[in-house]
């Protein structure tokens, strides 16, 4: 089976197409390993998506289990765009 076979068999309600279509966005974007750190604003612009819709997308793969997500800060302790890891 693909690499992308359990996102294709994954019913609607387990996972919707939003959250498919992101996920095949940061698989896209990773480099050698399995993590990358792209925007909200990023994924969205890059997309055509709402942040909201971006936002929803990356909560429900969370919530599946499929990409962990990881709080990055700056120096000044201000928040900078979250590291994702793909599992």
């Amino acid at each position: 089976m693909s690499y992308f076979g359990n996102i294709y068999a994954a019913s609607p309600d387990e996972l919707p197409h939003r959250a498919r279509a992101v996920y095949m966005y940061l698989k896209d974007r990773t480099g050698k390993g399995s993590d990358c750190w792209p925007a909200v604003n990023t994924i969205a612009k890059d997309m055509n998506l709402s942040r909201s819709t971006v936002k929803r997308a990356l909560h429900d793969l969370t919530n599946a289990g499929l990409v962990d997500k990881e709080a990055r800060y700056r120096e000044n302790g201000s928040h900078t765009s979250n590291r994702l890891v793909l599992k």
